[in-house]
């Protein structure tokens, strides 16, 4: 539950949006979320789908059908090896510099990717995510991939926080969550009293004082 989520400090909350250039930079979708799922089988593609709407609601967002300018605005890719994506019909139109990025990301043995849009509010436009299914990222349950995805679509976080611990919880009964205090903050960043897009560190606070027992 929410009111169970552990207590946050600003510092945590500013860490969380921080980059690793040390900028502050939030931002979240200003429009609602349209998502489409390549290269799984359609049992995955429900549970792809499932995640998202899990958490859209629980930051009280919207999806629709369609976007009126993309078609779709959240687009996941899952593939077994990076060249795969210069094989993308019209991807390179969508990704910038997607020859360099694929020779950066497989020098870095990167399992995950992802490019936003932004609009002229400096909101999310767009999400394009992609998930290489190493032997590693294979051998994790489907519902803990789409969930991790989900969440790290939601918003603009930090390019360090999730690196080197998971934004997941697994409860005794194997049912996999988001851990409560990242919940708490995709609610309190989704807040509408709060703006789209911030790149100023008081930001952080604003967020921190929705937090649960803050």
């Amino acid at each position: 539950m929410m009111t169970d989520a552990p207590l946050m400090t600003p510092a945590d909350v500013t860490a969380h949006f921080t980059r690793s250039n040390g900028n502050f930079t939030f931002a979240r979708w200003g429009r609602p979320i349209v998502p489409v799922v390549f290269g799984v089988e359609e049992q995955t593609l429900e549970v792809v789908k499932g995640a998202v709407e899990a958490v859209v609601v629980l930051a009280d967002h919207k999806m629709a059908e369609t976007d009126p300018e993309l078609g779709a605005n959240l687009m996941v890719f899952f593939f077994r090896d990076w060249d795969e994506l210069l094989e993308v019909p019209k991807l390179d139109e969508l990704i910038p510099d997607l020859i360099a990025t694929v020779a950066r990301l497989k020098g870095a043995g990167a399992s995950q990717y992802r490019a936003f849009r932004f609009d002229d509010q400096n909101a999310i436009q767009a999400c394009f995510t992609f998930v290489c299914m190493t032997d590693a990222m294979a051998a994790q349950p489907a519902e803990a991939i789409a969930l991790t995805q989900a969440v790290q679509a939601m918003l603009l976080w930090s390019d360090e926080i999730f690196a080197t611990q998971s934004p997941l919880a697994l409860l005794p009964d194997g049912q996999t969550i988001l851990r409560p205090e990242i919940a708490a903050l995709v609610k309190a960043a989704y807040d509408p009293m709060l703006p789209v897009a911030a790149d100023d560190a008081s930001h952080a606070l604003r967020m921190f004082a929705r937090l649960p027992n803050s």
